[in-house]
């Protein structure tokens, strides 16, 4: 447990000038293949679809000190090829005008063959495939005890990771009524297999043998049929909110929306990192108590987060008690910086460091919610232009979005 972590950051490649989506990455990791050195602590690598790249960290990474910077320096280098083909980076978690039936380009190199499996069985033009960039964190575990205790901690952190990393409130030129318009259409994108996305908050199994028996095995069965060549019947064919790879021996947590430079990123995975480590230490709950909440619950937090984030009215008693929150109900974010808080009163320097950035969070909302306020609620083309131009100005300055 927490021997290492390993990060990927997706970000958008937009037109320079207009700000619609470039589909140019095969271009930009052709360039950086010829600078690239083996012992760099940051790899770029394709996603589905053309105008998304990926950072990500070259195996596992010993800490998150200096990852920060390590990411900001690669997004400031694939910045800089984008523009000498009038392009640039931009973050968040989806494109606030992109049109997916017609602007939807599919990576055609390696690897293809599964992306294309994807698009003959769900139809990749839909913004919850090709209209939607996520950061993923992926934490260690050596046995089926550290699964469990793994497995049962990030359970609990899932359904209020919209309440602090949200960044996709715009779709097709408009506001869509949801802070995480991303994870909204994320739930509906494989509503042909459900087995695939189950309830999004994994069922609670502690074990390597139950999880395949609750998890794997149906999901194997039911895409058989549309996958004859078992091209997708991989541990990645799950598609909930964390995903356990025991070939790798990590669980992959996916629910965290792109912000809009990488310092912001990494202040957001550092709260979520250090609070699963505290549940896995036992802090705020004992084990037993961590592994009794049940799915449906979490489940409906997790729903009220992704169309409120910070504002939204959490009223479990027994959730919020976990985090020692006595007002019920509580608005999300004001969890947020209850465990934040808490974690810091114990000394857990890594939280001290980011609290700024997290202040920023915490007091002026999810970058969705100050997205929102800066596009006026009622957004024209002119002003998502302006708003969404400033956003990509942060990925080169480092700086957060403020919408005032």
């Amino acid at each position: 447990l927490f021997d290492g972590v390993g990060i990927e950051i997706e970000s958008m490649i937009v037109d320079a000038r207009t700000l619609d989506v470039a589909p140019i990455s095969d271009a930009l990791l052709d360039a950086h293949a010829q600078a690239h050195r083996d012992d760099d602590p940051i790899e770029w690598s394709n996603e589905l679809v053309l105008h998304v790249i990926e950072f990500k960290t070259n195996g596992p990474a010993a800490s998150l000190d200096g990852l920060a910077d390590a990411f900001a320096e690669h997004a400031r280098r694939a910045d800089a090829i984008a523009r000498e083909r009038g392009a640039r980076l931009l973050g968040t978690g989806a494109h606030p005008w992109m049109d997916p039936l017609t602007q939807t380009r599919l990576w055609p190199h390696d690897f293809n063959a599964v992306y294309e499996a994807y698009n003959r069985i769900f139809d990749c033009r839909g913004h919850g495939w090709s209209n939607l960039q996520s950061t993923h964190i992926n934490l260690p575990f050596a046995n089926d005890e550290e699964f469990g205790r793994l497995h049962a901690a990030i359970r609990l952190v899932l359904p209020i990771i919209p309440a602090l990393a949200a960044s996709s409130p715009i779709l097709d030129g408009g506001d869509t009524g949801y802070l995480d318009a991303r994870l909204d259409q994320y739930l509906k994108n494989q509503i042909r297999i459900p087995s695939l996305n189950g309830p999004l908050i994994p069922e609670p199994v502690f074990d390597e043998s139950a999880y395949r028996r609750v998890i794997l095995d149906p999901m194997y069965r039911d895409i058989e049929a549309h996958d004859p060549d078992k091209i997708l019947r991989e541990e990645w064919l799950n598609s909930r909110g964390a995903i356990a790879r025991f070939g790798r021996g990590s669980i992959e947590i996916r629910l965290l929306d792109t912000q809009e430079c990488p310092a912001v990123d990494l202040a957001v995975v550092t709260l979520v990192v250090e609070t699963v480590r505290a549940l896995t230490n036992g802090t705020f709950a004992s084990h037993a108590r961590q592994r009794s909440f049940a799915t449906d619950g979490l489940r409906e937090t997790f729903l009220a987060c992704v169309r409120d984030a910070d504002l939204a009215t959490i009223d479990d008693e027994e959730y919020l008690g976990l985090w020692g929150v006595e007002d019920d109900p509580c608005a999300a974010g004001e969890v947020w910086r209850a465990i934040a808080d808490a974690l810091e009163d114990r000394g857990v320097d890594a939280i001290r460091r980011e609290r700024p950035r997290l202040d920023m969070i915490f007091d002026r909302g999810t970058l969705a919610r100050r997205i929102r306020r800066a596009a006026l609620m009622e957004p024209t083309r002119a002003r998502l232009y302006s708003v969404y131009g400033r956003v990509a100005d942060c990925m080169v300055s480092g700086e957060m979005f403020v919408d005032a």
